[in-house]
């Protein structure tokens, strides 16, 4: 009697359990069904899409494509430097101390301003031979002039004569040099022996390698102060001989520089060198560059495109971030549409440090992705497999 109760028991408990597996399987079944319904949208070979909301285009950047001239040729190094039609660099011609200084990096001076005082014995003497040329030959004037009074009165040799006139002749002739001196010394003859270095040409004082105190000479190895037009500049190219030849004066620069990387700079061909260092096989260029603000600074270094000129081909110069290889092809990604980027294949006509330039396979306009291209090739080529 107590045997059935269980058996009863058991029955509820299988039936439950079958139950419990058809409605798993049906509600599997229900499952595939709707992810056979709603299948994942198919886009062509190449293509990435993205929800409007998706994290991955926070990472993106996106510039819209411009056309520049073709450089002629890659990026080549060059330096700034001090445009030497407008510098001046300034030494002691006599040796002395230095007891004051009237300029300092970055002021202004006019032509002619005394930048230093130094106390000189070489020009107290050379002074002191001024004076005395002076004297001597005033003597030998009046002696001259009283010898033409007695040579007419037929009372003097005309050899003495002439003999006086020879001395008054030479007495100028010391007199002369000696004022040349003076005046090659840019000194006043105020016989106190106080040079003053003054400034040959109106400018910035750039650099500064004096100090009071400071024992100068005239063959000290750097010079003592440079003074500049720094508005401007020069830049200094060593170009390869197979493109020289297509360099002329004239032609428009572009450069960059690492202080301002985003920032590009113009400068025009002056002169293009006649010989070819046999050592570097390269001619040296140099072009100007107009500096008004000031930003560009003697001894940086440059990238330098010789550009073809506004009547030659055109291009389009992107970052180097935008470009990604695969085998021997460079691709970027476009933006078709909010959210959808096209792979393309594009031609880099010349190759830069920073930036390179497009001459097929991009369209002035066209938004290309210049940050995150790995991350888009990456998407494409997950949705392919």
């Amino acid at each position: 009697m107590t045997v059935k109760p269980n058996i009863l028991k058991v029955a509820v408990s299988v039936a439950i359990i079958g139950a419990a597996m058809v409605g798993v399987h049906f509600f599997n079944a229900a499952q595939n069904r709707t992810a056979v319904a709603v299948p994942k949208e198919a886009l062509p070979t190449g293509r990435v899409k993205f929800a409007p909301n998706a994290p991955q285009l926070s990472s993106l950047k996106i510039v819209t494509a411009t056309e520049a001239p073709l450089p002629a040729s890659d990026s080549l190094n060059g330096r700034i430097a001090y445009d030497e039609n407008v510098t001046a660099r300034v030494t002691s011609p006599v040796a002395g101390r230095v007891v004051a200084l009237h300029a300092e990096i970055g002021d202004k001076v006019s032509r002619g301003a005394v930048m230093a005082n130094i106390d000189s014995p070489d020009l107290a003497s050379a002074e002191a031979d001024w004076r005395k040329a002076q004297a001597d030959e005033l003597r030998k004037k009046l002696a001259f002039e009283r010898a033409k009074i007695l040579l007419d009165g037929e009372v003097l040799a005309r050899k003495d004569y002439e003999s006086a006139e020879t001395d008054y002749q030479q007495a100028k002739a010391e007199t002369k040099r000696a004022a040349l001196r003076m005046r090659n010394l840019h000194a006043n003859g105020k016989e106190d022996g106080q040079f003053g270095l003054a400034a040959p040409i109106s400018g910035i004082v750039a650099d500064k390698q004096i100090n009071p105190g400071q024992e100068v000479r005239p063959d000290l190895p750097n010079p003592l102060f440079i003074v500049t037009d720094l508005t401007r500049l020069w830049v200094i190219v060593d170009v390869p001989e197979r493109i020289a030849i297509d360099i002329h004066p004239g032609q428009t620069v572009a450069f960059e520089t690492d202080a301002y990387a985003d920032r590009p700079f113009s400068a025009t061909v002056d002169r293009v060198g006649l010989v070819l260092d046999p050592v570097t096989r390269r001619i040296q260029v140099r072009c100007l560059v107009k500096n008004i603000d000031l930003k560009l600074k003697p001894e940086m270094f440059a990238r330098v495109s010789f550009l073809a000129g506004d009547g030659g081909r055109k291009a389009i110069p992107l970052p180097n971030t935008s470009f990604f290889a695969e085998g021997m092809y460079s691709y970027v990604f476009v933006e078709k549409q909010a959210g959808i980027f096209e792979k393309r294949r594009v031609n880099m006509a010349v190759r830069g440090h920073e930036r390179s330039f497009v001459d097929a396979g991009l369209t002035k306009g066209e938004r290309v992705v210049t940050e995150g291209a790995f991350l888009l090739n990456a998407e494409a080529a997950g949705d392919a497999q």
